[in-house]
């Protein structure tokens, strides 16, 4: 024991670090046995000469294998465990788990049972350090030892690559008697040279895992998901604390407490060795959201008892959320001297609170005997937790307030987000609303709440004006404190439930609000779900509502704030002012600390109260300024008036109304008559009390009547007046069509209810699918022109050596464009001669005119032709015969150039020349080319000259007014998409549309207006550029929704485009798994996992990068196996093209741009970026400097700008740049790891990332503006994209595809191939092209 304490001290004077001699003695010398050399080799199990206890149950074996692990069990294959994050499938003490290789002598494992003195002693004084009280009387018979020395990484060696001299050393010893059990991991100085390995599926991919460092219980119906684990380090940031901090006290030892418990109870916390330097807790991240497991599951503690000791195991409900120690919560922080008190935030677990706290599960139970060793987990990161006699409480730092469980900056702005969901009787009209939205925003440097509520029906949110308590709860909740005083939240926290009744007067309605806070969210976001139900007054739309100053008791116990209150409220029409009033009673339930001493009373004074509805913005808005104090001393405790608690002598229908104290009144409810003991029914019909309206009928009812419509007519919107039934409503407008998207079809009224779709001009279909017509299949382009076909159209370009707009291209000599005669272009674009077919070649002479004799080259035949080159009948002589005698017309029919183009179509062979469009031309009664020429199958019209060649500009698109020829070049824009549709509409109403049909309306530029309203009907809503309509924005009659961006409703954060409809139909998830590609899809948002399969199985391959040419539905992939890139269409049959086969080492990332037909990539191995077209062709390198290891790669095709990370672990990076390669500039390297995945979102347009080194999911927009981290737990990334309001990643720790919600950063699905492997590249097939306007 000398020795092992002059060890010791010597270890503690060095403080720094744990020099080699501070491991347990191991080696030949000490008998130890050798694992065999090799990369996934394990040990025979070693029969212990005594059993040990770990996790609760005895262990009678050990098992060492070569990736630092240590099991009770036998391992199995490396590929099951050795890149995945913890739970694993069998019992785990992991001192350093990654993909280690002893191979050629590369370091040595040794292991040994020992119980000689000199070791227990060394090990009692290390588990002494870290528990100084428990331990105390602990006394090892028997311990483990286990030690990786010098040992490396598992590398693919070649030719070219020299193994790594970066080597590791470590111990891990289990120390143990017939009662408990102890784990020691010790880390000496400069033993941890590399910190991750690469998996062995990466192949050329440059990517390196983090080793997982901690203890796996293994033993569950599904660990994957639920089972218990206590993880150590996993990032790099913490691997790179383990030498230098400690929870002992002793740089580079840590301890365990393993055996009695079934939990895992690290060593400190019962307060650090005397006289050792501490490391000093990192700060936390601020930036961080937290989606921690929670350390001690009520499912676990309910399964199993407490023993009693810090419960450190973490519990995984449905998916494998771990916290890092040293990268979100530190490893080897201090902790606090006192042992009654452990700081959540500097604990060496490092747990994070849980955003989804239930507290019905946790409660403070004296009963269960919890306390902070076990529970502290449930505290804030910015709480410190304190032991009290029956039970333990979490209490906020300084500078922080709140109940401890969730704790906020004292003075900082704060932001609610929540839904409201009611159903309201508003004078006689009954409305509904759902899910609308709540915001709040709170500045609590001075107590100002200013709430806003969006969506609610205009009666209704004017009603709700004078329900100012509303917004009032935020005003308690984050009151300004005055000293001795706690503001709401202090107390609750975000966990609590209001309930609010408000009666008022002199109608008697009464209205019942919920409010319930779900906890807080990412930011430090609180939310909350709110609930109303119940009568309110109605309000007329003229009036203004003012509210006084007001002051409110509140009144405290340990499980309910309560309130009560009568406030009176103004409201003005014009110079006529009412004095109105409510009273309210509302109810606080809160989970609060029973040993915190809370104020018997408080008074809260909110000095100004404003309440407006904003009708152009349709959003109800509460502002409060307030603060919270002590009640005054003559403000006596009133006791519980009768008509609360049910004690009073009123009988129904009269109602109990409160007075002074102990005081009430009995008064008749409305629609009666008395004293309020007698009271008698009002007739409201008969005399003449009632307020319906014209064309109804008063009915009387017990203490109300109601209005009933005569035949014909239909209640107004204010209940009372009755208004001729409407006419049927217009599925068009409503959205009940099963017309395909606006984008591709319309959706058109027949005025009776029933609608019929029609497919868009540039789209063929039934109205209900529509496909993009390929224009360029009819070759309206210019025979020396090359026609590239988008949705719902068609572009044409000249092919190089000619100029014009392609639709009329002549040739360029030398720059100098010169119109060929026929002769000559016939010459240079050979025609068919009927029926032989032959390719004809034709003769001119100098003046480029056709020469009288035409002779074929090679089959002999000769006739004569005329001055337009036609053939003369009857002049064709047989190969061999005497030729014509040509040049003296004979007395036969000559055909006109259009009558002979008419007989025999010219078609352009294959070659340099696009294919001919077979076009027949039209001509009039002499022959001659008709000025208008328009395609029979197509629908494309133009303009000809007398030679029948088209005058460039004047080609208009199908469906769209034809030309007008004969008259000077057009000059004028083509109609646009609205005009054109316009057009139609008026066409198909015959030119005087009815007041019930639906017209669109242009600007003077052809674009939509961005209000369009519907005939007379009064209904307006906004419209996107392509007409669309936007959800949410269409009004009532006599209201217009604000349809410019100026005015449109400020949101917390940018919302995509589909967030705001369901998405739609038919999308799914492609992603790359090693030899194939998966098939995934969505039903929604959710991943629809039982018809998940394989869509292409391509052997020999390792399929990276993927992504999705949504015009010709192809794939495209990466192949780092084979060195190229592929495609392959999704049509049943298609078999895969490699249209790259050279030039590559390692291409990763891949994007298309489907616009402009071209794909860009990312090679690692070579260092580029390159693009070419979407053949192969025109390939060329766009950068080839500044790039390490460029990863992912995403194009934003419309704007016409790349983006690429760089994997650079020195200085990585986002980069960006045009699609051409100008303009290159860095976006991104501040606050990043390593970005592995990339994706663009067309509809926000946000640039977003995944980082393998942060675990963060961040986006910002491309000018670096609004970045912000959506959730900051990933595990280890490698690819995402974007869809709808969700992100998708594919994940190298589960080895699956990640679902993440991007306004909450929660995750929300995952998908577990069948098969375990790696998941890279992953695309999402749209089953349209977005981003592309027509």
């Amino acid at each position: 024991m000398r020795a092992a304490a002059a060890l010791l001290a010597a270890v503690l004077a060095l403080g720094a670090a744990l020099p080699r001699p501070g491991l347990l003695p191991h080696g030949p010398a000490r008998g130890d046995a050798r694992l065999r050399p090799g990369d996934d080799e394990s040990s025979p199990g070693l029969l212990l000469r005594r059993a040990l206890r770990l996790y609760g149950r005895a262990a009678r074996r050990l098992y060492v294998g070569t990736n630092g692990v240590i099991s009770s069990q036998d391992f199995p294959r490396e590929t099951q465990y050795v890149d995945d994050d913890f739970p694993t499938d069998f019992p785990v003490i992991a001192p350093f788990l990654a993909d280690l290789d002893t191979s050629g002598d590369r370091g040595n494992i040794y292991y040994r049972q020992d119980d000689s003195r000199d070791v227990l002693d060394q090990a009692l004084g290390y588990i002494q350090a870290g528990f100084p009280r428990s331990a105390a009387a602990f006394v090892p018979t028997n311990a483990f030892i286990a030690t990786w020395e010098e040992v490396g990484a598992y590398q693919e060696l070649s030719q070219d690559t020299e193994p790594s001299t970066k080597l590791n050393t470590f111990q891990a010893v289990i120390a143990y008697n017939d009662e408990d059990t102890y784990s020691i991991f010790l880390y000496p100085e400069g033993g941890l040279q590399f910190l991750g390995t690469r998996p062995k599926e990466s192949y050329n991919v440059q990517l390196e895992l983090p080793a997982r460092v901690g203890f796996s219980w293994g033993d569950s119906d599904d660990p994957k998901r639920d089972g218990l684990f206590h993880s150590l380090a996993s990032s790099e940031r913490a691997l790179r604390g383990l030498e230098r901090e400690s929870n002992t006290g002793i740089p580079g030892v840590w301890v365990f407490h393993v055996g009695s418990t079934e939990h895992v109870e690290p060593g400190g916390g019962q307060g650090a060795a005397p006289a050792v330097p501490q490391s000093p807790p990192e700060p936390p991240n601020p930036g961080t959201a937290s989606y921690t497991h929670r350390v001690s599951s009520h499912t676990a503690m309910a399964q199993r008892p407490s023993h009693g000791g810090p419960v450190l195991l973490g519990f995984v409900p449905a998916r494998r959320d771990t916290q890092e120690p040293g990268g979100d919560g530190g490893t080897g922080q201090s902790f606090s001297a006192n042992p009654s008190s452990y700081s959540s935030g500097q604990h060496g677990v490092g747990v994070e609170e849980d955003v989804h706290f239930n507290p019905d599960v946790f409660t403070y139970s004296a009963a269960s005997r919890e306390t902070c060793a076990q529970h502290h987990g449930q505290c804030s990161p910015h709480a410190f937790c304190t032991d009290y006699a029956a039970g333990f409480c979490c209490h906020c730092r300084a500078s922080f307030y709140g109940n401890g469980r969730q704790c906020l900056p004292e003075g900082a702005v704060h932001r609610l987000n929540g839904k409201v969901s009611g159903s309201l009787r508003v004078g006689r009209a009954s409305l509904r609303f759902q899910d609308v939205d709540l915001h709040a925003y709170i500045v609590g440097s001075d107590g100002r709440a200013y709430t806003a509520i969006s969506g609610v029906p205009q009666p209704a949110a004017r009603a709700l004006l004078p329900l100012l308590p509303l917004g009032g709860l935020f005003a308690w909740l984050f009151a300004l404190e005055e000293p001795g005083s706690e503001n709401g939240f202090s107390i609750t926290g975000a966990e609590f439930t209001q309930n609010l009744e408000v009666t008022f007067y002199p109608g008697g309605e009464t209205v019942q609000v919920t409010q319930t806070a779900e906890g807080l969210g990412p930011d430090n976001y609180l939310s909350l779900r709110t609930h109303i139900q119940g009568e309110v007054p109605f309000l007329p739309d003229n009036v203004t509502i003012h509210i006084t100053p007001y002051e409110e008791l509140y009144s405290y116990s340990s499980s309910a704030v309560t309130s009560s209150g009568h406030r009176e409220y103004v409201v003005a029409a014009g110079t006529a002012n009412q004095t109105l009033s409510y009273r309210l009673r509302q109810n606080i339930t809160v989970a609060g600390c029973p040993h915190a001493r809370l104020p018997a009373r408080q008074r809260l004074s909110v000095a100004r109260a404003f309440a407006l509805f904003d009708s152009h913005e349709h959003v109800l808005r509460y502002a409060l300024a307030a603060r919270i104090g002590p009640a005054p001393d003559d403000a006596e405790n009133p006791g519980v008036s009768p008509c609360h608690d049910g004690s009073h002598a009123c009988e129904e229908p009269a109602r109990c109304q409160p007075g002074a104290g102990t005081e009430y009144t009995c008064e008749c409810s409305a629609g009666y008559r008395g004293d309020g003991r007698g009271c008698r029914d009002v007739d409201e019909c008969s005399e003449g009390l009632s307020q319906c309206g014209p064309f109804s009928v008063c009915l009387n009812e017990p203490g109300s009547y109601r209005c009933e419509c005569r035949g014909g007519y239909q209640p107004a919107g204010d209940g009372r007046a009755c208004v001729p039934l409407a006419p049927p409503s217009d599925p068009c407008e409503a959205g009940r069509h099963r017309c395909a998207p606006g984008d591709r079809a319309r959706c058109l009224s027949r005025g009776d209810g029933r609608a019929t779709c029609e497919c868009l001009p540039g789209y063929t279909g039934d109205g209900i699918h529509c496909s993009d017509v390929d224009e360029c299949a009819e070759s309206p382009c210019h025979p020396a022109a090359i026609c590239y076909n988008t949705p719902g159209s068609f572009s044409c370009r000249c092919r190089p050596g000619y100029a014009g707009d392609g639709f009329q291209c002549t040739y360029a000599a030398e720059g100098n464009p010169q119109r060929l005669t026929p002769c000559q272009h016939e010459r240079m674009y050979p025609r068919e001669v009927l029926p032989l077919g032959d390719g004809h070649v034709p003769q001119c002479d100098e003046q480029g005119r056709y020469r009288p004799l035409q002779c074929h080259g090679s089959s002999g035949h000769c006739w004569c032709v005329d001055a337009a080159g036609q053939e003369i009948a009857g002049t064709r002589t047989a190969p061999g015969t005497t030729p014509p005698r040509c040049g003296s017309p004979e007395s036969i029919q000559q055909l006109t150039p259009c009558e002979h183009a008419r007989m025999y179509p010219r078609e352009v062979p294959p070659g340099p020349s696009p294919v001919g469009d077979g076009h027949v031309p039209q001509c009039d009664e002499q022959g001659q080319y008709r000025p208008l020429q328009c395609h029979g199958s197509s629908g494309h019209c133009w303009c000809v000259d007398a030679a029948g060649q088209e005058i460039a500009g004047t080609r208009t698109a199908p469906g769209t007014t034809p030309p007008r020829c004969g008259s000077p070049e057009p000059t004028e824009r083509p109609p646009s998409m609205c005009e054109r549709w316009r057009q139609s509409l008026l066409e198909h109403y015959g030119g005087s549309p009815r007041g019930d049909q639906y017209v669109p309306q242009c600007e003077p530029s052809g674009d939509f207006a961005p209000l369009q309203c519907h005939g007379d009907s009064g209904y307006c809503w906004c419209v996107e550029q392509s007409g669309r309509e936007i959800p949410g924005t269409r009004s009532e009659p006599g209201t217009t929704p604000p349809c410019l961006p100026s005015v449109a409703p400020p949101s917390v954060r940018p919302e995509p485009r589909p967030d705001v409809s369901p998405p739609a139909s038919g999308t799914f998830l492609l992603y790359a798994q090693g030899q194939q590609i998966g098939y995934l899809p969505l039903n929604g948002t959710r991943l629809h996992k039982e018809a998940a399969k394989t869509l292409l199985s391509l052997h020999g391959s390792i399929v990276v990068g993927i992504d999705y040419d949504c015009r010709d539905r192809m794939i495209y992939w990466t192949d780092v196996a084979g060195r190229s890139i592929s495609r392959a269409g999704l049509e049943p049959g298609s078999e895969p093209e490699t249209i790259i086969s050279s030039g590559l080492i390692s291409p990763e990332g891949l994007a298309v741009d489907h616009l402009r037909r071209a794909m860009f990539w990312t090679d690692s191995g070579l260092d580029r970026i390159e693009r070419a077209r979407l053949d192969g062709s025109e390939r060329r390198v766009l950068f080839d400097s500044d790039l390490v290891n460029p990863r992912a790669i995403a194009v934003d095709p419309v704007r016409g700008n790349l983006y690429w990370t760089d994997w650079n672990r020195e200085a990585p990076k986002i980069e960006t740049s045009t699609v051409n390669g100008a303009n290159r500039r860095v976006l991104v390297h501040t606050d990043i790891g390593l970005p592995n995945g990339l994706t663009f979102d067309p509809f926000s347009k946000l640039l977003c990332w995944a980082d393998a080194g942060t675990k963060h999911l961040e986006c910002t927009f491309p000018d670096v503006t609004g970045r912000r981290v959506v959730q900051s737990n990933l595990n280890y990334p490698f690819s995402i994209v974007s869809y709808a309001n969700h992100f998708y990643h594919t994940d190298w720790r589960r080895d699956g595809v990640i679902a993440v919600n991007k306004e909450t950063g929660s995750f929300t699905d995952e998908y577990l191939p069948e098969q375990r492997s790696h998941l890279y590249g992953i695309t999402a097939v749209y089953p349209y092209c977005p981003g592309a306007r027509k």
